[in-house]
């Protein structure tokens, strides 16, 4: 049936019909667009239903460039220590989580940030085991490049002193004694995952229909989610994802990035990048070319500010690099690139430079802290910048002590990027930071946590619209879907989001924090609208 969504306050992102009053949907698109008054008298009929959208703001619907639906999905299934602000209370949730466990389950959790501690460092072994002492335990930092185990986690995966360690990894022992300490960084971690019990399919399943859900009620109509390393490979994250998206019709349009592992399974599925159709995709091959500021693993061109003998970590030496990206190309697969440290984002450039582009573009995710020659490198037509505006609400300020004030200069220069032609496009990485996109676009605009009273390095704040950019028009432009969705206009997939209040008149942008998503539509139909449980 056509529809008519009438009486709102739509903002089209698209230059040549900027702002509108109604729009009218058949068959998944947009086919006419102009005022309330106009529309309903051309298109509406019998055959037509309107829906009122009382006055509301609309824009394009929302994208989230960069996440792992499958780790929020976890958060439904595990201790959840995102925002624990104490040792203590860590402690104390984990103790609380292990009486309810059997003797010899895992406790598995994630989320914790010791940044966030008000009561000094990260727990200990000894205080692990001392609130675990029936059950092996795997706790991942919000970051995901860190992680937290129990004696008889390790005791189960076998560790002794010469044990080992996967290439770009390591288990920390304490400085006197030579002993674990309980923390492991990077792929060390691959040594406790294989001896965790796999989810069953119909686990996984339960809680990726819960996260789908819940980045709806977010006002995301299409993300990009990287996966398969934990929702069992390729071809089980494809069936899942499938069977939610394509025959249960959840809504959620979703591009599928692809781990590097997985190349030989797409060759073998013939998949691509863009093998699909409108509601889930296969995208890019990601790869992982060092890890993160807060255990001081990103990969530094100069030592870092506050550990002057310490660069980061490269996961892959230029040799392994090339390979992987080899491999790709020669499935004419584009790349998507962990990319932290700007010594990190040159040596993935410096690798791209030696092959030919392909149709799809190439992602170089994160990129928080640059060169200027970096940039220009960046603003090339055949590149994406993946940015997580939010990163400075979960970075600042101890960013700074991480990097001097020198580098900080470029670090999270998004304006700076948007300057100078590089091609960007918004995310969250949730569940490192909250999915909400509104919480994004609120740390692009003012580039402090809410609550703060200053922003940080004021000069990279983003209007109201840019930011929205990043998040609607922008989005698109990573899986070469700009002409399909991204901006409400004639032919494009009807997506739009609907909001209580208006973002692009609001004199303060701390009233986006307070602002509510009314709706979520998706080709044209409400797939969710606040207070209405009945649409899950």
């Amino acid at each position: 049936m056509r529809k008519i969504y009438t009486n709102g306050k739509i903002y089209t992102f698209d230059q040549s019909n900027p702002y509108v009053q109604a729009v009218v949907v058949e068959n998944g698109r947009f086919i006419d667009m102009g005022t309330t008054e106009g529309m309903l008298l051309q298109w509406g009929n019998s055959t037509s239903e309107a829906v009122d959208l009382n006055g509301k703001t609309v824009t394009p619907g929302l994208t989230d460039s960069h996440l792992h639906l499958s780790m929020i999905a976890n958060k439904f299934l595990i201790l959840d220590l995102t925002g624990v602000t104490s040792k203590q209370e860590m402690l104390e949730k984990i103790r609380t989580k292990a009486n309810t466990i059997q003797p010899g389950d895992w406790l598995l959790g994630t989320g914790w940030d010791e940044n966030l501690f008000t009561d000094g460092s990260i727990p200990t072994i000894t205080e692990l085991d001392f609130v675990t002492p029936h059950c092996p335990l795997f706790l991942t930092r919000i970051c995901s490049h860190a992680h937290l185990v129990n004696t008889k986690a390790l005791e189960i995966c076998q560790y002794h002193p010469s044990i080992t360690i996967p290439e770009g990894g390591s288990i920390v022992l304490d400085e006197v004694t030579k002993s674990p300490t309980g923390l492991v960084l990077e792929s060390a971690s691959e040594l406790i995952k294989r001896y965790i019990p796999e989810r069953s399919y119909d686990e996984l399943k339960y809680a990726m229909r819960k996260a789908i859900h819940f980045a709806m009620e977010k006002g995301l109509t299409s993300v990009h989610t990287n996966d398969p390393l934990y929702l069992g490979g390729l071809n089980q994250t494809y069936q899942i994802y499938n069977e939610l998206l394509n025959q249960e019709k959840l809504g959620l349009r979703c591009n599928l990035l692809i781990n590097h592992e997985f190349l030989d399974d797409l060759k073998e599925n013939g998949m691509y990048a863009g093998y699909g159709n409108e509601t889930l995709q296969i995208g890019a091959v990601k790869i992982f070319a060092d890890g993160a500021f807060g255990r001081r693993t990103a990969l530094l061109s100069e030592p870092y500010n506050d550990a002057p003998g310490e660069y980061g970590e490269a996961m892959y030496d230029q040799n392994a690099l090339y390979e992987i990206v080899c491999r790709a190309r020669e499935l004419s697969m584009p790349i998507a690139v962990h990319t932290i440290g700007d010594k990190a984002v040159e040596n993935v450039l410096d690798v791209l430079d030696k092959f030919p582009t392909v149709a799809h573009r190439d992602r170089i995710i994160h990129v928080q802290v640059l060169r200027e020659e970096l940039i220009n490198r960046l603003a090339n037509p055949s590149r994406i910048a993946d940015i997580q505006p939010r990163f400075i609400v979960g970075d600042f300020p101890w960013v700074q002590e991480r990097l001097g004030e020198k580098r900080i200069e470029l670090a999270y220069a998004w304006k700076t990027l948007m300057d100078s032609g590089v091609i960007c496009a918004g995310g969250s990485d949730s569940p490192v930071e909250p999915v909400d996109p509104l919480l994004g676009i609120h740390a692009a605009v003012t580039r402090k946590a809410p609550g703060q009273n200053h922003g940080w390095n004021e000069q990279e704040k983003l209007s109201m619209h840019d930011a929205f950019k990043l998040f609607t028009k922008l989005g698109a432009y990573p899986t070469n879907e700009e002409t399909v969705k991204g901006t409400i206009s004639r032919g494009k997939l009807a997506d739009m989001t609907v909001y209580s209040r208006n973002p692009f008149e609001m004199k303060d942008a701390d009233e986006l924090l307070d602002t509510d998503i009314e709706m979520t539509i998706i080709g044209g139909e409400i797939k969710y609208q606040k207070g209405m449980a009945s649409l899950k």
